[in-house]
């Protein structure tokens, strides 16, 4: 993807000093294709999702840290916050590993669902617990947007599956903080298969905006207007869904297409494998202006015409193929919200 959406500064954080965000989950680095305990590999995990992805070495895990994640016990009942007990304190790997530590007994995960998930965060240095989300705070996980290697893990298992992540990071979550292993549980509380377009009412636009497309799969293509460029925010409804309405701080899952007012095109999803984009955050997002104010009250199943001028796009600042002071135009299918 090209750097149409992003101001971000990057997408992976680590959960640490109870900082539990589904961050660490979304980004963890490619796997090996052990199906109960793998090692870390070399795959940026945002490269599918990145607008300038970073490959970056990382560590592989030796069979002794595969070993010792074996030897880490979670208990309790499906839907309350599990026990973690450590073999030893401190609990240290030398690379990432992660473990199916058991399956559920709900629906089977399927690919390019978006999952919700609890998590527990617990600390390597003396097992106390870092943070939660239990019982009820779930996080939505787009399958596609993660890495490849914990799709494996998760993808055939079914609601209610637990995995068990170890993670050496920092106490304090900085580059240079003191080095700790973090080991975390994530467990599915739902799979959702999300569909492939926007559905519902059609919407007839107002005058002097582009006139969009669809092709017979749904991807939109525009014809530029001669009008003169909006200079606020336009938020213009095409197809009325029939979901819930997309609220601040929800993860919403869209495809999405973008041109300049000239009617050229810079970015697409559907032109991707997955075609699906997982915003976090909807409102304070790490996206353009245009993206956090126009997207929050529309409704799951819309698609929207969004014409963002510059103050609320890139500004005076080139982007990739964006020219500065650029009035950008996107088609958006709201296809998710969690």
């Amino acid at each position: 993807m090209t750097e149409i959406l992003v101001r971000r500064t990057t997408r992976a954080r680590g959960l640490a000093a109870g900082a539990l965000t589904l961050t660490m989950a979304v980004t963890l680095v490619a796997c090996s294709t052990d199906d109960d305990a793998t090692g870390s590999s070399t795959t940026s995990p945002s490269a599918r999702s990145s607008a300038s992805p970073t490959t970056t070495a990382a560590p592989t895990a030796s069979a002794e840290d595969i070993a010792a994640v074996a030897k880490i016990k979670v208990t309790g009942e499906t839907g309350k916050e599990p026990k973690v007990t450590l073999p030893e304190t401190p609990f240290t790997v030398g690379a990432m590993v992660i473990r199916s530590e058991s399956d559920g007994k709900g629906d089977e995960i399927k690919a390019g669902q978006r999952l919700s998930v609890l998590q527990l965060a617990v600390s390597g240095a003396d097992g106390k617990t870092l943070g939660s989300t239990y019982p009820d705070q779930t996080q939505a996980l787009l399958l596609g947007e993660i890495n490849e290697d914990l799709e494996k893990v998760l993808v055939g298992k079914h609601v209610g599956t637990r995995v068990v992540v170890a993670s050496p990071e920092t106490a304090d979550g900085t580059a240079t903080g003191t080095p700790q292993t973090n080991i975390y549980v994530l467990e599915v509380t739902e799979a959702k298969t999300v569909p492939t377009r926007a559905t519902g009412e059609a919407v007839a636009p107002k005058d002097g905006l582009p006139t969009v497309t669809l092709d017979s799969t749904g991807k939109p293509s525009i014809t530029p207007s001669k009008a003169d460029k909006p200079t606020s925010l336009v938020v213009q409804p095409l197809i009325k869904g029939t979901g819930a309405k997309v609220e601040s701080g929800q993860t919403v899952t869209v495809k999405y297409s973008g041109w300049l007012w000239d009617g050229t095109a810079f970015d697409s999803s559907w032109d991707r494998d997955p075609s699906t984009y997982a915003v976090q955050n909807i409102g304070q997002g790490q996206v353009i202006t245009g993206w956090n104010e126009g997207l929050v009250g529309q409704t799951v199943g819309s698609q929207v015409l969004l014409v963002i001028p510059p103050d609320k796009g890139y500004g005076d600042t080139a982007s990739g193929s964006i020219p500065a002071n650029s009035t950008l135009v996107f088609v958006v299918d709201i296809l998710d919200a969690a």
